[in-house]
Parts: structure tokens; sequence; C-alpha cells
């Protein structure tokens, strides 16, 4: 016998609601509150515009995040959500009727919806109140003015919503506050880019990252901007070239080169800067660091060189001294960098906290020049050596030193080099027994947590053999193990 499951009150409230063709944001001023986010969602799925413009006039909660919902829409959905605070702005006359005091367009608190759309849940006036309230924002961006937050990613043209959204803000410029939090901007027209920060002003950027080769036109525009960025906290820096453009003078390279690094200074809240695949010359790496006037909690570079220079630079830059990240990935340090290394490490020792030194080519003696510093670094609760060519006494000699650190939570270490033949291939025999063998020197003072030993990558199957307390093996030599079982068993 089956059952018959009548609609809700709630269900045909918000039926009727959507079959109005003719509604009008007044219309929902006495909705209960408990209806607006259901109501909201079946209006977006239904892609019942006039409903959703109305919904966002009439919103009764002082934060609407609809980022999450945006993010799988089409142009004409963003429209509407925009059209919808432009009805909210025209009600001049009724000020004290507006709650609404945040449009967030990023792709945060998903959660708001997914617990609305939990409908036995929606009628408890605890999880109504839980689901009010924004992260907050800086107290500098704090006004009176309704505030629309977004982020930003900037990649070669500009997106349809992108469009929609820049031509919409341009327009509301002076009745809004318009905060872009994150902007990423990678090959992307000047003339654009200029426009989008007089829209969305750079004082309340937080995070920016850059991708350019069009480096003096950038170098020689970017600076005024930059040094308008008061607030930022995190920086990356993606394949800048200072030498990209081979017609210039060197003498005009260190000029832009050092307008642009000298922006640095001014940014006060600077936490964490990244460097990725950015070459640099014309001593660049010195006034960088003498423009970083806070301390740093993380600085991570990736596919560069270092000479003994830059590493000198680094190693006597105070604003590095209180690190808690220090990342280096794919980076060549020069033969003889690595004292002023060790230094750096000893001057962080008291905060340091994750610690990285992956696929950077070193050897026995460079990583012998480290260990007394890296012994001092009581703080550590990761550490990654993954894609180091050492051999296994002085990779005990690591262990030893890593075996007194009782934060540690993760340790990544290469596989011992006499794991391989002449020929760069894994010996699968020797790695079984040397990994085991090293693990043993951290347990005899404690138990790891998360550890592991990793070969490099197959050439064939570009996989690598790994050892986390028990032995995984690449793809090829899985298939080998597979065959070798299968004939044991037909024998």
């Amino acid at each position: 016998m089956s059952t018959y499951n009548p609609p809700t009150l709630e269900q045909l409230a918000l039926e009727a609601l959507l079959r109005n063709d003719a509604i009008d944001f007044s219309d929902l001023e006495y909705l209960p509150t408990m209806l607006f986010p259901p109501l909201f969602l079946e209006a977006f799925n239904s892609r019942h515009t006039e409903m959703l413009k109305a919904a966002v006039a009439a919103w009764p909660f002082s934060y609407l995040p609809v980022g999450p919902l945006l993010k799988t829409a089409d142009v004409e959905m963003m429209q509407a959500v925009l059209d919808g605070i432009d009805l909210l702005m025209t009600q001049n006359d009724r000020p004290r009727k507006r709650k609404l005091q945040m449009l967030d367009l990023r792709d945060v608190h998903e959660e708001f919806w997914d617990a609305w759309a939990v409908r036995d849940e929606v009628c408890s006036p605890d999880a109504l109140k839980k689901k009010q309230g924004p992260e907050s924002l800086p107290t500098y961006a704090m006004t009176k003015q309704l505030q629309v937050v977004t982020n930003l990613s900037l990649f070669f043209s500009l997106e349809e919503d992108q469009k929609c959204l820049l031509q919409w803000a341009q327009k509301c410029r002076d009745s809004l506050q318009l905060i872009c939090l994150k902007m990423k901007i990678c090959l992307f027209p000047l003339e654009i880019i200029e426009e989008v920060l007089n829209i969305f002003q750079p004082i309340y950027i937080e995070e920016l990252e850059i991708c350019t080769h069009e480096v003096l036109s950038f170098l020689s525009f970017f600076p005024h901007f930059l040094g308008e960025m008061r607030n930022i906290i995190k920086f990356k820096l993606h394949q800048i070239d200072f030498q990209h453009d081979v017609l210039d003078t060197v003498t005009d390279v260190k000029k832009c080169s050092a307008k642009f690094f000298s922006q640095f200074s001014k940014l006060n809240h600077l936490q964490s800067l990244y460097l990725n695949g950015a070459y640099f010359s014309y001593d660049n790496m010195k006034t960088l660091f003498r423009c970083l006037k806070t301390p740093l909690e993380s600085f991570s570079m990736s596919f560069c060189q270092l000479s003994t220079s830059d590493l000198k630079h680094m190693s006597k830059c105070q604003s590095l001294y209180q690190l808690k990240q220090l990342h280096f990935n794919t980076v060549v340090f020069s033969k003889s960098c690595f004292k002023s290394l060790r230094i750096l490490l000893e001057n962080v020792s008291e905060t340091l906290q994750s610690l990285q030194l992956e696929h950077c080519r070193m050897k026995d003696s460079q990583l012998k020049v480290l260990l007394p510093a890296l012994s001092q670094c009581s703080q550590l609760n990761s550490i990654i050596f993954y894609d180091n060519d050492f051999s296994s006494p002085v990779l005990k000699d690591l262990l030893q030193c890593m075996a007194n650190l009782s934060n540690l939570t993760v340790e990544v270490y290469p596989a011992p080099k006499e794991c391989y033949n002449p020929l760069g291939y894994v010996v699968v025999d020797i790695f079984s027994q040397l990994c085991p063998q090293l693990v043993q020197i951290l347990m005899a003072k404690r138990q790891p947590k998360t550890i592991m030993f990793a070969t490099a990558t197959c050439p064939r199957c570009w996989k690598y053999c790994v050892y986390d307390m028990e032995i995984r093996l690449c793809l090829c030599w899985q298939e080998i193990e597979d065959l070798f079982c299968m004939l044991r068993n037909e024998i």
C-alpha cells in the first residue's frame, strides 16, 4: 500500500509565489524570514529571474552569499542578482527596511545553501541564527554602504560573467562599496587591469597573484597600483623574467625592477611571499629583501635559481627571521650558498614549522652543512626533502637529527641513492631493505606519525615507489610483481 505525502504549507506557499509572474519585491515584505532561502533557491534553480530579483531586494538577512550558486550558472542569473541590487538601491525612501549589507560573489559559504536545502531544519530558530553571519571583513572595509565582495581571476581575456559584473560595477561604483579580496592577473591587457583597479580599489586586495611576460611595460605601469595595495597579506609572482625584453637595455630593466620592488616597503601587512618561476638578476633579490619591512610568516620559491649572493641577502633579511614556512621547490642552488642557507635556518629555528627542500638536486655534502641548523628547529611539524640525491649514511645522519624533533607530524624523504642501479632504475629489493632500517632510527626515539620515503619518478609510468611503513610500487614494478605472483601460482 503506497503512502501519500502531501506537500507542506511551506512548499505550497513557495509554489504559489513562483507562479506569480508579476511579483514585486514589496510583495515579499511580510513573508516569514525562514522562507527566503528556500524561495531564493527555488527561484534560482527554476531560472525565475523576476522572483530572484525580488528576493534579493527584499532579502531579510545582512548577508547574501550567492557565489556558490553562480559558479555553475550562466550570465543571465548573475545579471538577475545584480538587477535585484539595483532594485534595492532605488528604494531610497525606505532605508530602514533594507537589511542586506553584503552581497558575496565569492565561492564561499556553500554550507549556507546546503543547510537550507534540508527542509526539516528550516524552521529551527537556532539554525536560522547561525546562518546569517558572513566572514568578517577588515575594519578598514567597514562602511554604511552596501558591500559587494568578490574575487577576480583575470586570465587572457574577460569571461562573460566578468564583463557583466564589471559593467554593472562601473555604473554603481559611487553608490556601493566594491571589494575584491583576491585577484589573479595572468597575461592580461594592461588597459583592462587599470579599469578593474579603478573600480575595485587596490586598498582592499588581500591576496594578489601575478603572471606576465610583458615585464618592462608591466613594471612601468603597475608600481602605482602596488603602492596602493597596502593591505596585501599574500603575494605571488609567477614567471616574472626581468630579462624577457631583450631589446631594452640592462639599465632599463634595473630601473623598472627597482621601481617595482621599492613598493614592497609599503606592504605593511604582507605575511606570505611566493616566487614561482621568477628570473631575478641585476641585484633584484638584494633590492627585494631590503624593501621588505614587516616580518613574513611564509616564504616560498619554485623553479628559480639562487646565487651565493642571493642567499647571503636572504640570510641577512630580518623580515625573514620569524618565518613559519620556508619552501624551496625545484630551486637550483649554487654550490657555495649552503652556508648562507644554514645561517637562515639558524635565524628561524625558533619559529619555523614547515620546511621544504624538494627537487633541489642536493648532494650529501650540502645536506651535511645544514644538519647542525636543522637539529635546532624544534618547532618543525612538517619537513619534505623529496627528490634529492642522498646516500644511506647521510640520510641516517639526517634522521638522527629529526628523531629529536617531537613536533614532527609529516616527514617526506628521498629513497637512498643506493636504491638505484647504474641506469637509474629502482632496485626494489634494496629499497625494501633500506627504508625500514631508516625508519627504525626514528622509532628508537619517537613514533613517527606520517612518514614516507619515495623514489624518483619512473621514466616509463611516471609514478614512484613509496615506503610509508609498507611498500607501494610504481605501476611498472607492480605489473612485474603481479606477473611473478601469477607464475609462482602456476608452478
